[in-house]
């Protein structure tokens, strides 16, 4: 049997990665854009003390997941038989020592899953069906140590960010397939303002297009950095998005394209307020705009493009429903009052989404 899952493993994480940030050019197709008026939402896992915030999509075959209490966890499509007999292994335990991780971020890569967990001591870990070869490939004892997000550029390469411990943000790289991680000096990173770090809302912090990469920030301040080359040089770029409590700015950015980007954020703990919450750049992240301001959706924690959608199409979520915009943002339709985490698309009219105590596929019509 267990010959048999570690073959399964490794099918199931032969992988494309299709979230926005996961390296494709969305702006690749050219097909006839459509436009959503509702959506469809199928509960694929429910349980009470289910929280998810990191999540990504398997081609093909389904879903992987982490969750706050440790847990690595896969949904299989139902129309991939060759799977139906390892099910219900999952959710699987994860442990280090006597810790119990809070995992918020999680990657796919090199045929294996890279899990994040927040809080001191920050870990990754190399994920693995068989619980005796899941270990743990970095370890960050400082007590202000609080990693948010994290993406691969490719099978090789991978970041992950989280607050600033010194005088800039924390971000670790790996060039050698996941297996050894090094973090970058404050020498080499933009200083960070005061207030400044990021969140661990949905694993949506990073935007990965080609070798560029861009990070939003948070708090009181909110700004985005910037790297052309996979994180070997960086400069930081200032937004309008609201910013200046711990709770405030940027949750979610993404990119279309090289020039094409959109993030979202709030404050959550004023939910329904929507003054400078979305903002836009059209010029890789330089400059910023807001717009909609002071109507759609007010605090959100993930922002995505619509696959094959021109960067036209985007759909937010948070823990106060789902919203449509069909014009780059600039308006926006509520379609549900659904609350959700975070989201990744599968195609352009199919999306899976986490939150509390529930995972969902979502069908946009």
């Amino acid at each position: 049997m267990k010959h048999t899952l570690y073959i399964v493993l490794s099918l199931t994480l032969t992988i494309s990665l299709l979230s926005c940030g996961a390296g494709q050019n969305k702006s690749e197709f050219n097909t006839e854009q459509k436009s959503f008026s509702s959506v469809n939402i199928e509960v694929l896992i429910e349980e009470q003390t289910l929280n998810v915030r990191a999540i990504e999509i398997m081609d093909t075959i389904g879903l992987a997941y982490l969750t706050s209490d440790g847990k690595f966890g896969m949904y299989f499509h139902n129309d991939a038989p060759e799977f139906n007999a390892v099910k219900d292994l999952f959710p699987i335990q994860i442990t280090h020592d006597t810790i119990t991780p809070n995992f918020r971020a999680l990657a796919l890569a090199n045929n294996k899953g890279y899990g994040l967990s927040i809080g001191s001591p920050a870990l990754v870990f190399n994920l693995d069906v068989d619980l005796h070869k899941n270990k743990v490939v970095y370890q960050e004892n400082h007590s202000k140590a609080f990693y948010d997000s994290m993406e691969f550029w490719n099978d090789e390469e991978g970041i992950a960010i989280g607050d600033p411990i010194d005088n800039c943000l924390s971000i670790i790289i790996t060039r050698d397939k996941g297996k050894s991680w090094t973090k970058i000096p404050c020498s080499k990173l933009p200083e960070a303002k005061p207030g400044e770090a990021a969140f661990a809302a949905s694993d949506t912090n990073i935007a990965i297009v080609g070798d560029n990469t861009w990070v939003a920030t948070g708090g009181k301040a909110s700004r985005v950095m910037f790297s052309p080359d996979k994180g070997m040089t960086w400069e930081v770029f200032n937004t309008p998005i609201i910013q200046g409590l711990e709770t405030t700015g940027m949750y979610s950015i993404d990119f279309y394209d090289q020039n094409n980007g959109f993030a979202i954020g709030g404050d959550y703990t004023k939910a329904e307020d929507n003054v400078a919450n979305k903002i836009i750049t059209k010029d890789g992240g330089k400059t910023w705009k807001t717009v909609s301001d002071g109507v759609g959706p007010g605090y959100r924690s993930c922002v995505k493009y619509v696959p094959n959608s021109n960067a036209k199409q985007l759909v937010a979520i948070g823990f106060k429903g789902i919203d449509y915009s069909g014009d780059a943002g600039h308006t926006w339709t509520h379609l549900s009052d659904d609350g959700y985490y975070t989201l990744r698309f599968v195609n352009d009219s199919t999306a899976y989404t986490a939150g509390n105590k529930r995972i969902s596929k979502l069908s946009f019509k």
